[in-house]
């Protein structure tokens, strides 16, 4: 019997508009969890979401998310970023280091927030459910210009995913560079 051993950047690596995830083990190699390495871009929310049978973990590597597992006082069908536990628990920035295990049935997000790509390390059991999620997404995001959210909505019925609030991706704007004005000069004038 041998186990696995996977080198840094190597992987199977699938690449969509909102992520980039690297399968590091999975069901094909005896793994009874997915485990990946997903690359979190600025403005990315995956949407507060529960699984009725699926548990999580997910450890920040690199950059800031924000995140949070918890079932919430109320619950908005907008957005997950204000949300309270009966306990008083609010979503938290996790820095690299910070990790969050989400059992079956806990509402659950993260997000990037941030202008800088975040790094983690993300592993859901049983596997392979998440890794044929990520796949199918990977179709579905490159069907078409738009995508096709009841394609989407399909998926997550195959997939154990009961989306609360919505999945956004909302890149950044660069602030346009204004360009140097020069500092106008009288001619014969001395400065002084």
């Amino acid at each position: 019997m041998s186990g696995l051993v996977v080198p840094p950047g190597q992987g199977r690596k699938l690449v969509t508009k909102a992520q980039d995830v690297t399968f590091k083990v999975t069901a094909a190699d005896g793994s009874a969890a997915s485990i990946f390495e997903v690359v979190v871009p600025p403005g990315f929310d995956v949407g507060a979401h529960t699984h009725s049978h699926s548990q999580e973990f997910f450890y920040v590597l690199e950059g800031e998310l924000e995140l949070f597992a918890f079932e919430p006082t109320e619950r908005t069908e907008d957005t997950w970023h204000g949300w309270e536990s009966p306990e008083g628990a609010r979503a938290t920035r996790a820095v690299a280091g910070s990790c969050m295990f989400v059992p079956p049935g806990c509402p659950h997000a993260f997000r990037n927030p941030t202008g800088k790509p975040a790094r983690m390390l993300f592993q859901s059991s049983p596997s392979p459910e998440h890794e044929r999620y990520f796949e199918e997404i990977v179709e579905i995001f490159a069907a078409g210009r738009s995508v096709d959210s009841d394609a989407v909505e399909r998926m997550r019925e195959r997939y154990d995913v009961q989306q609360i609030t919505p999945l956004r991706f909302t890149p950044p704007v660069p602030h346009p560079r204004v360009p140097e004005q020069p500092v106008p000069t009288t001619a014969g004038r001395s400065a002084a």
